[in-house]
């Protein structure tokens, strides 16, 4: 008899047997208990997938599959995002499969990982999806049993009828279930009373990643496949004049070396497009080390690049020509503190505040530029074909560049497919695709499948940063040493960092916030917790300088502060809810024990901060030893509504809290005539095993909130509370990041 594919062997029947040591209701069994794969392994044919939504399919075998839409890095989306559908759907975690959908916009909304935004705009979306497939398999049930719907219910992936005693598996009503409509007005549970939403998950690829399996995109290949990599100006503010490959060429392995134009001369750049360097030269090889090496033997010629102006996001931008130094940064900085900035809001009256003032404390403080150092560096397969190109790709953002992969290769979005890697390290560098159009035109013009890869060098030499900042911050105070006023001043090369209506906005009657800002030739972007990263930094220390000097205790003065925001908030554009402000400094302030008898001796610092909607607050206790800042405890208390996966959003608080520890003491990006000093991590110093904190506790505030996001808030506040532990513990304010160099 010939198989189909509704039609199993008799060896896989055997194979199923042979797995249970018996007979027929042995095999059944089995497979009823069966882990999903281990389901699929026996199956000789290719299983009869049935779709209920574009997030679902189900084998007649009862293998449930849901696909996580939105690219992983590491946050742990892949895990959390299918936790909304299962709960709805109502079927066991550990029985399912979760696999990496693909870029489809027709199918998937916001296909995009960043802005701590993945589980807060899917929240309803895909518990949505999850409820109306169960609403299919029910509605089919019903049909196959002749019974109410109402007189059904659901468990672990199994429809039950209490009167009759009949039950089946979700499998089983499948194929009904795929021909029905997808009903509309779904009720979805309410915020309390999950079933599997709030209980620790372990990470659906963990067991992959321990077992080095290949998931990122430095893994990816395939037949015929070609290396690449491009060789870009040596400094920011230069440009190609010439280059002689006859050399490179030369080199074993090497295919081509040409010139790609990244964007066109007058392409309008859109959201997380960046030109950087634009005109750049390609190798293109057999293997990395030929290209590596055929890379070294080309003679380039490079001149400095004259003032531009670019479209970005339909604002006209001006890039400088000129080569750039930290030195001067600082300097131009500073020079613009003393001019007016732009008045971003003001309350009250400031001015006659100060002037009336008794006393008026006055800091400033300073942060250099970042580089993401993600550990799989920059790279994307990409095979261009016709007019048509396929990618795989680790991207934050699939759809943002899709659309200007299209544009500059003047073919149809819908002919760009790109298969999402799993990404080694994110924090806002993946958002910018520019590797991407550079592959795309790099295997366009080589004619083959290629993969390009970026060095470490090419990484932290090449952009994208994090700004450098300042911030200006000044208290007034009456004779009773009562605060008055505040005034912030604000910016940045090339952006400022200030967010005006944040708190301590909406709790003073006299408040001011000035902006400015500097253009620069040095490409920036989005790095984990934008411009908030700075901000609590310098917020939080000021407020604990000026609550010593109060005489209040730094969170009882932040809790005064909020209590009058929640009561009389002044003005009504306040970003912030003051009463979940209060609750994680609550809850710090009792988990970490402050202010106990016990804890007197304790050289410790709090911080708090509100961004990306949801809230944090950090207590450190640290000591110096030799110079050397040594972090003994981390208390973290964070709001961010509803926890989807405590197991997974308790790795996220920890891992904020070690990356805002080694970026406040070690993290330092400089220039000098354009280019940047440090090129690879012997030069760019990160905090190393022995050096993250010997505990760290997170505690969750407990609430019905729909989630408001994780990835980003409780990283802000670490740079403020190390600021004020250090001081603590050496009796030194610290005014310029980084931190490290300064103890001793």
């Amino acid at each position: 008899m010939k198989k189909t594919e509704n039609t199993y062997s008799r060896r896989s029947f055997l194979k199923v047997s042979s797995l249970t040591g018996g007979g027929f209701m042995l095999g059944i069994s089995w497979m009823a208990s069966a882990k999903p794969e281990e389901k699929l392994a026996v199956m000789e044919v290719e299983p009869i997938w049935q779709e209920l939504t574009s997030y679902i399919k189900i084998t007649p075998e009862n293998v449930i599959k849901i696909y996580s839409p939105n690219p992983e890095f590491g946050q742990n989306v892949m895990t959390s995002m299918p936790m909304l559908i299962a709960e709805e759907l109502d079927v066991d975690f550990k029985s399912i499969i979760v696999e990496q959908a693909s870029y489809n916009p027709a199918l998937f909304n916001r296909q995009f990982t960043g802005g701590s935004q993945s589980i807060r705009s899917a929240w309803k979306l895909l518990r949505t999806a999850g409820a109306s497939a169960r609403q299919m398999i029910l509605t089919a049930a019903s049909q196959a049993w002749n019974v109410p719907v109402s007189e059904l219910t659901t468990s672990k992936g199994q429809v039950k009828h209490a009167s009759s005693g009949k039950t089946g598996s979700y499998g089983s009503f499948s194929t009904a279930a795929s021909k029905l409509p997808v009903p509309k007005d779904i009720v979805l549970k309410a915020n309390k009373g999950f079933r599997l939403l709030g209980t620790p998950q372990k990470n659906v690829e963990g067991t992959k990643i321990v077992h080095g399996k290949p998931l990122f995109g430095m893994d990816y290949t395939e037949a015929g496949m070609l290396i690449a990599m491009t060789e870009r100006p040596p400094a920011f503010g230069m440009r190609l004049k010439s280059f002689d490959a006859t050399a490179a060429k030369k080199m074993p392995g090497i295919v081509d070396v040409f010139t790609i134009q990244v964007y066109e001369p007058n392409q309008k750049l859109a959201m997380f497009d960046t030109r950087s360097f634009n005109e750049v030269i390609a190798v293109v090889g057999k293997t990395t080390w030929d290209v590596m090496n055929a890379r070294k033997k080309l003679n380039v010629v490079w001149e400095n690049a004259p003032e531009t102006k670019e479209i970005v996001n339909n604002r006209e931008t001006i890039v400088p020509g000129g080569l750039e130094s930290s030195a001067k940064h600082y300097a131009d900085m500073l020079a613009m503190d003393k001019k007016p900035g732009r008045v971003e809001r003001k309350d009250g009256e400031p001015e006659k505040a100060f002037e009336a003032a008794k006393h008026i404390i006055e800091r400033t403080y300073t942060a250099p530029f970042l580089a993401h150092n993600i550990m799989e560096p920059t790279n994307t397969f990409a095979h261009f074909q016709g007019n048509k190109v396929r990618f795989v790709a680790p991207i934050q953002g699939p759809d943002f560049i899709a659309n200007t992969i299209a544009t500059r290769l003047g073919i149809p979005k819908e002919n760009i497919e790109i298969n999402l890697a799993r990404m080694g390290g994110g924090f806002g560098r993946r958002a910018y695709g520019h590797y991407m159009v550079e592959a795309a035109l790099i295997s366009k013009q080589a004619n083959a499948p290629i993969k390009l890869v970026y060095s470490r060098e090419d990484d932290v030499s090449g952009g994208i940063y994090r700004p450098t900042y300042q911030l200006t911050y000044r208290a007034a105070f009456d004779e009773n040493k009562r605060l008055t006023a505040i005034h912030i001043k604000g910016g940045g090369i090339p952006e400022s960092p200030l967010h005006a209506n944040r708190f301590p906005a909406g709790a003073l009657d006299n408040y001011l916030a000035e902006s400015w800002s500097i253009p620069s030739n040095i490409t920036i972007g989005a790095f984990r917790a934008p411009r908030s990263n700075f901000n609590a930094a310098a917020e939080q220390s000021f407020l604990d300088e000026i609550s010593e000097y109060m005489g209040k205790d730094p969170i009882a003065f932040r809790l005064e502060l909020l209590q009058r925001a929640k009561d009389k908030p002044v003005g009504k554009n306040n970003d912030y809810d003051a009463s979940r402000y209060m609750g994680v400094l609550e809850l710090v302030r009792d988990k970490s024990g402050w202010g106990k008898p016990e804890n007197a001796n304790k050289k410790r610092g709090v911080a708090a901060y509100f961004c990306h909607n949801s809230y944090a607050a950090q207590v450190i206790d640290l000591h110096v030893k030799d110079g050397q800042v040594i972090v003994d405890h981390v208390i973290s208390a964070v709001d961010c509504g509803v926890v989807v996966n405590p197991e997974g959003a308790k790795n996220m608080a920890e891992g904020a809290a070690i990356d805002g520890i080694g970026n406040a003491l070690f993290g330092n990006l400089t220039f000098t005539e354009g280019r940047t000093d440090q090129k690879n991590f012997d030069t760019y110093r990160m905090i190393r095993h022995h050096e993250a904190p010997k505990k760290i506790d997170v505690h969750f505030v407990a609430n019905e909130v729909d989630p408001t996001g994780l990835g980003e808030p409780p990283f802000p506040p670490i740079f403020g509370a190390m600021a004020n532990a250090i001081y603590q513990a050496t009796g030194k304010r610290l005014y310029k990041q980084p931190f490290g160099n300064q103890i001793g």
